[in-house]
């Protein structure tokens, strides 16, 4: 069922904890199975020095948040937004099609964290209500003022 990667990273997940002086916190979750991620960043001159993460949540979910971090480390805050819940996936060597929904919350973890980053920094935000980062967090919320 699951891949030799899959069982290493949750048996040994690494990079679990907080960063107390993260520089960018994401924290998102999934209501229909009651996955919680959360992320912290530490980023010098737009590198992603250090990644940890907690979650709560299946086997899966634990082994996508530990890939993430692992794959954020040392990539520039743009690569690290390209990274896709498909990339954690096939890191992992794959994940059973009713656990990818483990893999897109570490893609959305990645990029609410680097959304805080650049909220706190100035950088978010033009204006239109998008910030040019889609953690598709703002969607409900911009939603309810719409026509």
């Amino acid at each position: 069922m699951y891949s030799q990667k899959v069982m290493d990273h949750f048996m040994n997940p690494r990079n679990v904890g907080e960063i107390p002086d993260a520089d960018g916190i994401g924290e998102v979750g999934n209501a229909k199975c009651g996955d919680i991620m959360k992320m912290y960043l530490k980023i010098e001159n737009n590198i992603i020095v250090d990644a940890k993460f907690k979650t709560f949540g299946c086997g899966a979910a634990v082994a996508t948040s530990s890939m993430a971090t692992e794959m954020v480390k040392g990539k520039t805050i743009e690569e690290a937004l390209a990274i896709t819940n498909k990339a954690v996936a096939e890191a992992l060597d794959g994940l059973p099609p009713i656990k990818m929904h483990c893999s897109n919350l570490a893609e959305e973890a990645i990029k609410a964290a680097i959304e805080d980053y650049m909220r706190k920094n100035g950088k978010s935000g033009n204006g239109n209500g998008s910030c040019g980062v889609c953690c598709r967090k703002c969607e409900d919320v911009h939603s309810q003022y719409e026509e």
